[in-house]
């Protein structure tokens, strides 16, 4: 399991460094990566385009591990995470990353799931709902 955490956190030390620490070593061949959002990625090589393209106009401010979990050939990755586009605003949220592993220790599979920080009791007033009318994030 410590391999397992150790791979993780090496790919996300790579998008806090803006630096590509060994992509290939980290995900196989064939590996599917997920974004919360819908885009997703189908081999290391579209996985380091991707990350290459992607720290060329935004970086990463934060990415921080909450907690492990592992089962089997699995583990699912609680974490925090804020990042800011050029010339944009800072955007932060709570996830959950859900990998699979080859044989050889390496990421097979990797789907996140995102969850707002901005959260409320819609019925702290009473019976009736009162939902907040922000847009939602994007996820």
């Amino acid at each position: 399991m410590d391999k397992r955490e150790e791979t993780v956190r090496l790919w996300f030390d790579m998008w806090l460094k803006k630096q590509n620490l060994g992509i290939e070593r980290v995900f196989s061949e064939d590996a599917i990566y997920i974004e919360s959002w819908g885009p997703a990625y189908q081999g290391a090589d579209k996985i380091q385009l991707w990350f290459e393209e992607w720290n060329s106009r935004g970086t990463v401010l934060v990415w921080d591990i909450r907690q492990f979990f592992h089962k089997g050939d699995q583990t699912a990755v609680e974490w925090y995470f804020k990042n800011a586009m050029d010339g944009g605003r800072p955007e932060a949220f709570d996830g959950v990353s859900l990998i699979k592993w080859t044989q050889s220790g390496q990421i097979c599979f990797l789907k996140e799931f995102g969850c707002n920080l901005g959260r409320y009791d819609p019925y702290q007033e009473g019976p009736v709902p009162q939902f907040r009318e922000d847009t939602a994030l994007w996820f």
